[in-house]
């Protein structure tokens, strides 16, 4: 037998499976293979069709092939900066934009460049923390409480860095926020900013959930702090569109040192994003009074469905407050500790794996997003549904949409919500 190469691992990477997300997608995918009905909450994919208009324009530019800028195409660039000039009043421009494949390639680029420790709340988007593993950066967890609707105070943020005060941190916010729907006040935001400045911080306002806002009213911390917050943002979730991979970050003039560094990292790993995306992207970012209904409809359809879902957890003894944007939420079942208990279920990777056993609806338990283990709290995504139909439907009804319209168009969520209310309630 001839000798096999030894198994030489960076030290870094060992132990790590792949992200949560994608895994319960995966093993979602083979239970249906199986001829079993699975719900798919786990993987956080937008419902909704990638408008028609920017979907054409990726059509008149297949044919794009040359390489383009390192930083992303100029007229791409251009919209983007434009695109936070008109919705948070932002004063960037095309120079303080880099376009990546994807904002969780920018943001892992981030963290190699930049040296210093992660700072992220616990809990927080699945990889964060992994990639700060990756390059070997240490993470520091701002705790949080069910009460703040799982959002880090400003007096926690201030503690952490009393304890030494010069450490130079990158610290990543998200609002709405993945993994739990909610967003923070303008008051909290300005309390945070007030304490990034006090010990120079730097901030990544991962907004990528933005335009989901229920009410429309995101604001951005870069309002208040916009010295020392680099803005992410991208496709994926406003715009239907995750698997083109196209993010984007925008850089104040004190960052710029970041954004070259980032620049020159990209040019030795993936070069440049598609060329045919980047065109076609130009569209959806110059927006648009198509694209304003598009969201609008979204906003309306997502706000029904969380409050529909919520108000089933509440029915079941589970404690949640209506969430603010996007389409998630983090229930915590830490009240019903005792009767989980008493069916085997001792933390969160039983619960969700119990659940999905017993009713098919699969979700993501809160350990993967920085929680405890023994905190029975999981993560579900109300996407499994045919997101086309409901906009088309929903364009065409005035008022609120009422549950007859949520069975008809979201059926898949309302039963599986229906399920897993049953569930914890037998």
């Amino acid at each position: 037998m001839r000798a096999q190469p030894g198994v030489n691992l960076n030290l870094n990477v060992r132990g790590l499976g792949v992200s949560a997300t994608l895994a319960i997608n995966e093993l979602s995918n083979d239970l249906l293979r199986q001829g079993r009905e699975v719900f798919k909450l786990g993987l956080g994919q937008s419902p909704f069709p990638v408008p028609e208009w920017v979907v054409d324009a990726l059509r008149q530019h297949a044919a794009e092939k040359d390489y383009l800028p390192v930083l992303g195409l100029p007229e791409l660039r251009r919209a983007v900066a434009g695109y936070w000039q008109r919705w948070q009043g932002s004063e960037f421009s095309a120079d303080d934009v880099m376009i990546g494949p994807g904002s969780k390639e920018l943001m892992f680029i981030l963290q190699l460049v930049f040296y210093g420790d992660l700072v992220i709340p616990t809990p927080s988007w699945v990889s964060y923390a992994p990639q700060a593993r990756i390059v070997g950066r240490p993470v520091h967890w701002l705790p949080t409480r069910r009460e703040d609707h799982w959002k880090p105070r400003a007096e926690a943020l201030d503690a952490l860095c009393r304890q030494d005060p010069d450490r130079p941190r990158l610290v990543i916010l998200n609002s709405p926020a993945n993994p739990h729907g909610y967003a923070f006040t303008e008051t909290e935001l300005r309390a945070l900013a007030d304490v990034a400045r006090r010990y120079r911080l730097i901030l990544l306002s991962d907004e990528i959930y933005g335009q989901l806002q229920f009410n429309g009213g995101h604001q951005s911390i870069s309002r208040y702090y916009p010295e020392g917050t680099i803005v992410s943002g991208g496709l994926s979730k406003w715009c239907g569109a995750g698997g083109w991979r196209l993010g984007v970050f925008a850089f104040p003039e004190t960052l710029q040192w970041l954004r070259r560094a980032m620049a020159t990292v990209a040019s030795e790993t993936y070069t440049s994003v598609s060329a045919p995306i980047q065109y076609a992207a130009v569209t959806a970012f110059q927006g648009g009074t198509a694209m304003d209904g598009y969201l609008h409809q979204s906003r309306r359809i997502l706000a029904a469905l969380a409050e529909h879902h919520v108000d089933l957890l509440r029915g079941a003894g589970v404690p949640m407050a209506s969430t603010d944007g996007a389409f998630y939420l983090f229930p915590d079942l830490s009240p019903l500790t005792d009767t989980l208990r008493r069916r085997g279920i001792e933390g969160s990777v039983e619960l969700c794996a119990s659940l999905l056993e017993d009713t098919g609806v699969a979700t993501l338990p809160g350990e993967t997003f920085g929680r405890p283990p023994s905190e029975p709290s999981l993560r579900l995504a109300f996407v499994d549904f045919d997101g086309g139909q409901a906009l088309e439907a929903a364009a065409g009804l005035e008022g609120p949409l009422e549950d007859a319209f949520l069975r008809r168009y979201c059926g898949r969520c309302v039963t599986a919500m229906e399920k897993l209310a049953n569930w914890i309630a037998a």
